[in-house]
């Protein structure tokens, strides 16, 4: 068999071309934990989840990426992959000593090391980026520079958490279908206290993106409701990287990653990998 046929029984097979849906219902069993592709070269991705969700978010997108060499690991930040209750008393911090640990692990067996985040997990990534200038890119997914009425939000988790402890999630009624990956993976009632160190690691995210120099691809729904208006421009503006790109995604949720079926996304990912 020639390498050309080769390759092209090997598209077919690709995650690329299975629904989510589909997808999900055979890897229930993968849902709540973390995972590692090894690639056949020297390249690797940390792809890191979003708040209150778990790996699965983003490991269809992994599994592409090591379909086309690299090697693709997703840990599990703490607090998350069980019950709600687990993200009470964790520090933001805590999760980017996570995702630290990973990325010098991999770091150690690879030449190259990108970063690729979703929502909070894109918050994380824009933090080691900050960190280890050696890190060789950044997929930004997500992204919020702010969140939607941050202010406001703080305010008032801060007064009504004290009689209300847990709240149970928001979806818009026009892209939160109850069949969504997004919503399947993730907890439905979140503690309010753990709200208040997702806004801590957006907050530090925006701190000191002038000293972000690696190259960036920013990518977030233009129907997003968590982030504040225009935080994809704000983002792209204030990053320092002189190679940079951003793509809004029509008609998805906030975190697209795990449900997207269109638009090139995975494909747009591996091509910015490759041209930095």
């Amino acid at each position: 068999m020639t390498k050309r046929i080769k390759k092209i029984l090997n598209t077919v097979k690709s995650v690329l071309f299975l629904d989510p849906q589909a997808l999900f219902n055979e890897e229930k069993h993968l849902l709540d934990k973390p995972f590692y592709f090894k690639g056949e070269g020297g390249k690797a991705v940390l792809l890191i989840h979003g708040w209150s969700t778990t790996p699965y978010e983003v490991r269809r997108l992994g599994k592409y990426l090591n379909e086309n060499g690299y090697s693709a690991c997703g840990p599990m930040l703490s607090g998350h992959g069980t019950v709600p209750k687990d993200l009470e008393g964790i520090d933001w911090k805590i999760w980017l000593e996570d995702v630290e640990k990973v990325y010098l692990e991999l770091k150690n067996n690879h030449g190259q090391v990108y970063i690729a985040g979703t929502s909070i997990g894109a918050s994380l990534a824009v933090l080691l980026a900050e960190k280890y200038p050696d890190v060789s890119g950044l997929v930004l997914m997500a992204t919020p520079y702010k969140l939607r009425m941050e202010k406001i939000v703080e305010w008032a988790v801060k007064i009504f958490g004290k009689f209300f402890q847990y709240r149970k999630k928001f979806y818009p009624p026009t892209f939160g279908k109850s069949t969504a990956v997004t919503r399947l993976i993730s907890y439905q009632t979140y503690p309010l206290s753990s709200v208040l160190q997702a806004a801590e690691v957006v907050r530090a995210a925006r701190k000191n993106l002038e000293k972000i120099t690696q190259p960036c691809f920013l990518l977030q729904s233009s129907s997003d409701h968590i982030v504040s208006k225009g935080s994809i421009d704000e983002l792209y503006d204030r990053i320092g990287s002189a190679e940079k790109k951003k793509k809004l995604i029509k008609k998805a949720y906030h975190t697209f990653i795990s449900d997207i079926k269109n638009e090139h996304v995975f494909s747009d990912i591996l091509n910015f990998l490759e041209e930095n």
